[in-house]
């Protein structure tokens, strides 16, 4: 045993190393991906002369105040969702957990649509309604799974109810106020279209707070992936800490999903990919994690908006079509990833 497992832990140490070199530089290459490609395609040669001289130009204006914001946007998006489904995943033992299963993501696209079709007069505040839509709904659903100790199991399924609850309901309001949904459908979707420095000035802060707030969440992390019985033993106060993690990963969830609505998939698949490569360890997976979902969503975006000009997809439709496909191939794969 020890020496089949020599090799596994020289593979994963080596597939870390090589992960920590390819996904910063691909981060980099995708963001100058997007930036470049759309509409408008931008020479690199004109690129570079809005970065080192600054010069006045319409590539000036399509960069700065169209391209770079919604690169950075989707690079906080991707790497606040797929941190979420990490957390998710570790602490509540169920490979199926993801901000878009156990309804954190539906709180906050119904708070939204409440907002933009009940309450236009309000819309300016759709960011933090939408926030506070997600949050308050890991509250409920811990609550709700509260019986002496919230267990794993009844967290999910208590999610996964309050998750069609809140989908009957919005489904209920685009059906008695279907004159006023079109603008909501592209938003329920999930997409970065018009996303601007202002909707980067808000997430920034929770995104950046919430991604810091996971180096705490490492140790208790990998703790829990032991069993609550072990984790106490060793002296965790299990409950407090699975309760911390979850409200962590609702910030996270709520921040995207404030800026960049019902955006799926990102959550529940780029985990499992990293997961597949360098095991558990949430001191590689979360970091990972961060980075993997920040490529995915940038690549993902610039797709969607360049390759099936002149319609532009919503991103949550392209990252469904890809997600679904390579999460049913790792449910029929064999091996310790959904185990």
């Amino acid at each position: 045993m020890r020496q089949r497992a020599r090799p596994n832990l020289r593979q994963r140490a080596c597939r870390r190393w090589i992960l920590a070199i390819l996904l910063p530089l691909l981060l980099v290459l995708v963001s100058i991906y997007g930036i470049v490609h759309g509409a408008v395609s931008i020479p690199l040669q004109e690129l570079m002369a809005v970065w080192m001289y600054g010069q006045e130009s319409v590539y000036r204006t399509i960069v700065m105040d169209l391209r770079v914001p919604r690169v950075l946007v989707g690079l906080l998006v991707g790497a606040c969702l797929a941190a979420s489904g990490a957390l998710l995943q570790g602490v509540m033992k169920n490979p199926l957990a993801d901000p878009g299963i156990i309804g954190v993501s539906a709180g906050g696209g119904l708070a939204a649509m409440i907002t933009m079709v009940i309450l236009p007069q309000f819309s300016y505040l759709l960011p933090i309604t939408a926030f506070a839509g997600s949050f308050i709904t890991a509250i409920v659903i811990y609550v709700m799974a509260w019986e002496r100790g919230a267990a794993p199991v009844k967290i999910v399924l208590a999610g996964v109810a309050v998750n069609a609850l809140l989908g009957a309901f919005t489904n209920g309001i685009m059906v008695i106020f279907s004159d006023r949904v079109q603008a909501v459908l592209p938003w329920l979707s999930g997409g970065l279209n018009g996303r601007s420095w202002h909707h980067l000035e808000f997430m920034a802060p929770y995104a950046i707070i919430g991604l810091l707030l996971c180096l705490f969440a490492i140790q208790p992390a990998n703790l829990l992936l032991l069993g609550d019985d072990s984790a106490r033993l060793l002296g965790q106060r299990v409950e407090l800490q699975r309760f911390m993690i979850i409200m962590l990963a609702a910030l996270l969830a709520g921040t995207a999903v404030s800026v960049a609505g019902l955006v799926g998939f990102v959550g529940l698949v780029v985990p499992h990919m990293i997961r597949l490569l360098i095991g558990e360890d949430y001191r590689f997976l979360l970091p990972f994690s961060m980075l993997g979902g920040g490529v995915l969503v940038v690549f993902a975006d610039t797709v969607a908006r360049s390759w099936f000009d002149p319609i532009e997809l919503p991103v949550g439709i392209l990252l469904a079509v890809l997600g679904a496909p390579f999460f049913l191939y790792l449910l029929k794969r064999k091996g310790p990833v959904l185990s």
